[in-house]
């Protein structure tokens, strides 16, 4: 079997050897650098330009980065007199080939680019922290959104199922991968060495990641797994320091608290929705009793929803739900309003988890958005479920249970995604109605 690492070196092998067959030149322009790689036929040579223009490009001020990627979008672009070319073709005869050449010819060329790129010892890794680069410069010039649909197209393919490697993290996991999950954790962070034992060595906790084969000690994912009783509705429990593990063969539940990406670079592109459906499967076949998989989730834009209400007069509060909010905000002490506010509050976060949209018309709420998008359905919702700073700023405290009913995925999932329908529970039902 050919490791990771026999085949990383063997390209390296490749590298260096191209790199002695280039011809030294002046110093150019980056992007001439780019035109030099597409028009680059040998194979070694090929790679060590790549690797080259990558070490180049790491050396960049992040204005000269975002000078790069417009240059890119002006000057990659697809061919336009062979596109001219393929359309009349196409317009003329209807044809197959005509269309797979017209398809072919519209490709800009700066999809072949980032493909010469990969090719490069690292030059996956390279390539994410590129698109991480991309994504900040497209906040100062948004027409670099088409240039990041190159990025995000060719990643959707390397990165999708097929190659991601699911893997279980304990205590014995190597130390450079457990520090990149305390670095990565997102939602309820790692205080140090000894949480983070707490979460992937007690035997009543499991911690899982996906891997790719071209970045084999970063995690791309994770997911965090209490395996408990009953179904939570605090996490303060779970992540309390002093709690007593339970035999996890006593387990009947298993709950997802955590799930954090760890790439920026590849926003957008999906694991989650496989890393819990493996997850269950994992659990499933280690411990033949557990038969409930809910999430405990927090609400991240829910207080900021709810601040919006009082200032937008057709909004969905009205009366004694947007009366609360108003009291919530002008309370001194946010944990004690929270807590005495009960089942109203609930209300009103049922109502902003089912009915909040945004601008384009989706769920407001992006775990709300995730996990029916995934086939689960809106089970509890809990006031009081994270009272710590970061979730009263976020929701009030509330938290969530989304519950993944296997035999129900695929039928939700659809409803969801072609009708967006939210399944919830009777008891979210009943706090719908209350008003």
């Amino acid at each position: 079997m050919i490791t990771t690492q026999f085949f990383n070196d063997f390209l390296q092998r490749i590298t260096d050897a191209g790199r002695s067959l280039l011809e030294p030149s002046a110093d150019t322009g980056i992007i001439a650098e780019c035109h030099a790689l597409l028009s680059e036929k040998g194979e070694a040579r090929g790679v060590a330009r790549a690797r080259d223009f990558l070490d180049r490009y790491a050396s960049l001020t992040e204005q000269e980065k975002r000078e790069f990627f417009i240059a890119m979008l002006e000057q990659l672009g697809p061919d336009r007199d062979a596109l001219d070319k393929a359309i009349e073709a196409y317009l003329e005869g209807h044809d197959e080939a005509e269309a797979r050449a017209l398809s072919y010819v519209a490709e800009p060329r700066s999809q072949e680019l980032i493909r010469r790129l990969n090719r490069a010892p690292a030059g996956t890794r390279d390539l994410v922290a590129m698109r991480r680069d991309l994504l900040r410069a497209m906040q100062d010039e948004p027409r670099l959104a088409v240039l990041d649909t190159d990025f995000s197209h060719l990643f959707a393919s390397w990165f999708n199922r097929g190659f991601l490697e699911l893997r279980h993290i304990d205590w014995s996991t190597s130390a450079d991968i457990l520090e990149k999950i305390i670095l990565h954790e997102a939602v309820h962070a790692i205080q140090d060495w000894d949480d983070l034992q707490r979460r992937v060595g007690a035997p009543d906790r499991r911690l899982y990641a996906f891997f790719h084969p071209a970045l084999p000690r970063d995690p791309l994912i994770f997911v965090e797994v209490a395996l408990t009783i009953d179904i939570p509705g605090k996490i303060a429990p779970i992540l309390s320091t002093i709690r007593e593990p339970i035999a996890p063969e006593a387990a009947r539940t298993a709950v997802f608290y955590s799930i954090s990406n760890c790439e920026d670079g590849l926003r957008g592109v999906s694991f989650g929705n496989f890393l819990i459906k493996q997850v269950v499967e994992e659990l499933q076949r280690e411990f033949e009793d557990l038969r409930t998989f809910v999430t405990l989730s927090p609400v991240p834009g829910f207080r900021s929803w709810a601040r919006g209400q009082l200032v937008d007069r057709d909004g969905i509060l009205k009366g004694s739900q947007r009366d609360l909010i108003e009291e919530l905000e002008a309370a001194g002490d946010m944990q004690p309003a929270a807590k005495s506010a009960g089942a109203a509050l609930a209300a009103i976060a049922a109502r902003y988890l089912v009915e909040a949209k945004n601008a384009r018309g989706a769920l407001a709420d992006p775990v709300a958005r995730f996990h029916l998008g995934n086939g689960a359905s809106l089970e509890n919702i809990h006031p009081g479920g994270d009272m710590s700073e970061r979730g009263l700023d976020g929701s009030y405290g509330v938290m969530v249970n989304y519950l993944y009913d296997l035999n129900q995925i695929e039928g939700r999932h659809e409803a969801f995604t072609h009708s967006g329908e939210v399944t919830h529970s009777p008891a979210v039902g009943k706090l719908l109605r209350a008003r």
